[in-house]
């Protein structure tokens, strides 16, 4: 009887404690299940969940070793244990997994870039797909995606191209026999037919054998830099076998044992006129269809956030206002809002799930 009676105040001893247990779990689910119905199409909902949730765990851990049936000194050893562990992990979160959430934190803070934009880490070079507590996602000019620990993009230079525009630019290498006046006319107009904005040649490099000349202008639509890239490249290749001038190495000339009056220049195929080219396809849409799906999603987050604040200042205007049809006619609009926000969410909760399948 006596070994029941301590099996039983054992157990009875635990009851807090499995109670405590028990009840941090289901606030901590009942609050992220009411966070994610609540705020399913609010801008980064997903990270601010990441971080309430761990907040309440650490504050679960704490109720638990507060409820546990030990003695007075040994609760305050077990406190002091997990504040010399959370030390301990912010004193090395350089290296760790608390590494990681730091930089995320302060990637969010200063907002370098988010979704869609286009980066360049290293020799990482990309459109932001995807931006989380621990991680930034890149989908690469191969389509493929990169994944990238903030700690990693805190600690490196990231560069970020402006959606305003970005400088396009070319590089060939000519012979000293063509003027450079001539080659520089060609180039420009070549940049001018992408077209590109305010065009500039640059002469890089006088070698021994060549001159290495590179032609830029501003692209305004950045979305289009793979293609506009390869299309200055096409540009310049034609003006300069149209105006006569070989693409060659110097060395090459010299060399060959061919007829002097050979030119190395393809001979120019007239298009048809009856029937009309076919246009080409543009590479970013298939090569960053992830990024660009992240771009809107993060769009439509923007503008739900900012429904949000239209519909709190509609809320105030029919709270301040002492006319009856006055008061009627925002009353309509607010609930035409709030339907249209209603959708908005639904359409965003079914973005993010194609996103995530």
């Amino acid at each position: 009887m006596e070994i029941l009676e301590k099996f039983f105040q054992g157990i009875e001893s635990l009851i807090p404690t499995a109670a405590a247990v028990v009840g941090a779990v289901v606030v901590v689910s009942v609050i992220r299940y009411v966070l994610e119905k609540r705020y399913a199409g609010a801008p980064g909902h997903k990270f601010r969940l990441q971080m309430v949730t761990m907040v309440l765990s650490l504050v679960g851990l704490l109720v638990v070793i507060i409820v546990l049936p030990v003695s007075e000194s040994l609760r305050g050893r077990l406190l002091s244990l997990l504040g010399i562990l959370l030390s301990a992990a912010i004193a090395l979160s350089s290296t760790t997994f608390i590494g990681n959430i730091m930089a995320g934190l302060m990637l969010r803070a200063v907002r370098g870039f988010r979704p869609g934009d286009f980066i360049r880490v290293g020799d990482n070079f990309g459109r932001v797909s995807e931006q989380s507590l621990f991680h930034v996602e890149i989908q690469t000019e191969d389509r493929d995606l990169t994944t990238m620990p903030n700690l990693y993009l805190v600690t490196n230079p990231v560069k970020v191209i402006r959606t305003s525009g970005t400088i396009v630019s070319a590089d060939v290498s000519l012979g000293y026999d063509v003027p450079r006046t001539r080659i520089e006319q060609l180039l420009v107009r070549a940049a001018a037919e992408v077209p590109l904005k305010d065009p500039f040649v640059l002469i890089l490099e006088l070698g021994d054998f060549s001159v290495t000349y590179r032609v830029s202008g501003l692209l305004e639509e950045v979305k289009h830099i793979l293609s506009t890239r390869s299309r200055l490249r096409e540009l310049v290749l034609d003006h300069l076998h149209r105006a006569g001038v070989e693409i060659v190495s110097p060395t090459f000339m010299n060399t060959r044992s061919l007829a002097e009056a050979r030119r190395f220049i393809p001979p120019e195929v007239e298009p048809k006129a009856a029937a009309s080219p076919p246009e080409k396809p543009a590479p970013e849409k298939v090569v960053f269809d992830k990024a660009e799906q992240a771009e809107s999603l993060e769009k439509l987050r923007e503008r739900f956030e900012s429904m949000g604040k239209d519909i709190a200042a509609l809320k105030e205007n029919i709270g301040a206002s002492t006319d009856p049809g006055a008061r009627e006619e925002l009353a309509g609009r607010l609930e035409r809002l709030e339907k249209t926000r209603q959708t908005l969410a639904d359409v965003i909760k079914q973005r993010e799930e194609e996103q995530d399948s």
